[in-house]
């Protein structure tokens, strides 16, 4: 009798290895992978933001109203950004929780982060002359290191950004007309490149 019982409970032991290698499969596979859903088109969006906000931080009087109209662009091109890669994920069947998505996002933050502890500290030393060179090198670094959990496309971008920063940095160019190419106009461009060849 406990024969019989033993062969017929084998079946369901065996149904829940599979299910459970299954699962380890399939989690091995998602966490390996690369994430897919950054949004071409909120690159560009966040790429038009930019325009209007060099522009209008140009003609600030001083260097308090050129920081906050930055600050808001920063907020706005952010958040536009994110809100549609967030739907780019979701529409591929994944989300910006997924594995390579908090890998990616992990990857981007350190340098933003240093980005933000410079800023504040250059404004209350009174250098924001410097901080569009420093904007773009950090992004710059900060697209890249993400990049590598993204599509091949954006650490390139990433590296036209550390490009743009050095000139900023070390050429007789205008910080604004720089950031407005940079965060402007290369977000534009590869916005366009990854909509096209990438989803969306």
């Amino acid at each position: 009798m406990s024969d019989q019982l033993k062969h017929k409970s084998d079946p369901i032991a065996l149904h829940q290895h599979a299910e459970d290698n299954l699962r380890y499969i399939r989690a091995t596979m998602e966490s390996a992978t690369s994430f897919t859903g950054v949004s071409g088109l909120g690159y560009v969006m966040a790429g038009l933001s930019a325009l209007p906000a060099a522009w209008l931080a140009a003609r600030q009087p001083d260097a308090a109203g050129w920081l906050v109209i930055w600050m808001l662009e920063l907020v706005l091109a952010s958040g536009v950004a994110l809100a549609l890669t967030a739907c780019k994920a979701v529409k591929q069947g994944g989300s910006l929780a997924s594995p390579s998505g908090r890998k990616l996002l992990l990857a981007f933050l350190p340098a933003m982060a240093a980005g933000g502890l410079v800023t504040l500290s250059f404004f209350l030393s009174g250098h924001v002359a410097l901080l569009p060179g420093i904007w773009l090198s950090l992004y710059g670094a900060a697209v890249m290191t993400a990049g590598a959990w993204s599509v091949r496309i954006i650490p390139v971008m990433g590296g036209m950004f550390m490009v743009f920063g050095a000139v900023t940095l070390l050429g007789p160019v205008s910080g604004d007309f720089m950031l407005a190419l940079g965060m402007g106009g290369l977000h534009i461009i590869f916005g366009i490149l990854i909509w096209r060849h990438h989803g969306g």
